[in-house]
């Protein structure tokens, strides 16, 4: 079994790099950003008053701890009144990223955040070890997926995207090749596997039409956000928004959508197990049952998420001047809205779905 996986993954690999973006030389841009770490070695610090705000300005002595520029030496100014100032403020022996920032002849150095990186490593170890120890070989496994999954999304659907290729179909397939991995991954090669897998690309390429048609009767251009409207300049204008908005939705109810289509697979195989006389229509009625209160949880779970993330963007719309009613159809609202609804609504589509796919797989029909 392992070496039909290892053949699995190594084909797919084979295929998508057909995809692959070629990297080619490029000429030494007149404007260039180099980023590297730094260690603060000396604080001296500096307040004054400025139309009566205080104004804190640390006098930092940094070393270049890698890159070219290992060993340099930088006196630089550090202004961190405003905003957070316990979370902008720097400490002594304390790492930061530095930017090198060339134009024409010149360059500057600036403090360009503090660095995060070994915390989130330490997290990331802490989450891998919890996984494994209350999982075993299968959260072992899972991970893998999940490792191979990023890569899917980093190294093939936003490359593709990058180059001006259909958004909504990079996505789509890009969702097919993690359904399947994340999946085998997780779970195993198994009947249950299987069902769940198919269950989740008829679901998908439904909340895909549904999505298509919702944001074409909404009028939705996919600029509801900062980010999105600045991709329409520069070298990102041939990228479509719209099917970037499209390609997003099915990323993101590929997220929960294998949840709701494994639980319910493993859900009537039990049932069956339990009791081997249960026919395939005893077994749908039984696996809805399990289905429905499931689902109901799910969906609150996926309206929170979304809620969640737009948290900022929404406090900034509840304090400004505009109705109510107004808000809720600027069209970031009305992407999240509609993002939470083809979900929700692929949520509840998948529990028949994949539990009338697994009673009739697992079902022992009555003889007359």
């Amino acid at each position: 079994m392992s070496k039909l996986f290892q053949s699995s993954i190594l084909s797919i690999i084979s295929i998508l790099s057909i995809f692959s973006i070629p990297l080619t030389a490029a000429q030494e841009p007149l404007f260039s950003d180099e980023y590297y770490l730094g260690t603060v070695k000396e604080v001296t610090e500096q307040s004054s008053e400025i139309i009566g705000q205080d104004q804190i300005i640390q006098n930092l002595s940094i070393e270049i701890t890698e890159g070219p520029d290992k060993g340099t030496q930088l006196e630089l100014d550090h202004d961190y009144s405003s905003f957070d100032k316990a979370s902008r403020k720097v400490e002594q022996g304390e790492q930061i990223i530095v930017l090198k920032n060339r134009e024409f002849d010149t360059t500057l150095y600036y403090i360009a955040d503090k660095y995060r990186i070994p915390w989130m490593i330490g997290l990331l170890l802490a989450f891998f070890a919890l996984t494994i120890f209350f999982t075993g070989i299968k959260g072992f496994t899972s991970l893998i997926g999940l490792a191979f999954n990023i890569g899917i999304i980093v190294h093939f659907i936003i490359p593709r995207i990058i180059a001006g290729d259909s958004p909504l179909l990079i996505c789509l397939i890009g969702g097919f090749v993690i359904a399947i991995v994340s999946l085998y991954c997780a779970h195993g090669f198994n009947k249950r596997t299987t069902i769940a897998l198919v269950s989740t690309l008829i679901t998908l390429i439904i909340a895909t039409i549904l999505a298509q048609l919702v944001v074409n009767w909404a009028s939705l251009s996919g600029t509801g956000t900062e980010e999105a409207f600045f991709l329409q300049f520069g070298e990102l204008a041939n990228v479509n928004l719209k099917g970037l908005l499209l390609g997003g939705i099915i990323i993101g109810v590929l997220g929960v959508l294998d949840d709701v289509t494994t639980a319910q697979a493993a859900a009537v195989d039990e049932l069956k197990k339990a009791n081997s006389n249960l026919d395939p229509q005893e077994l749908y009625k039984r696996g809805l049952s399990i289905g429905k209160e499931h689902i109901t949880s799910l969906v609150n779970t996926l309206a929170l998420a979304y809620a969640g993330a737009s948290l900022p963007v929404l406090i900034i719309f509840t304090i400004s001047n505009q109705p109510l009613w107004v808000v809720f159809n600027s069209e970031f609202v009305a992407e999240e809205v509609i993002r939470t609804l083809v979900g929700s609504t692929a949520l509840i589509l998948a529990v028949p779905i994949t539990t009338y796919i697994a009673a009739h797989s697992f079902g022992k029909p009555k003889h007359s």
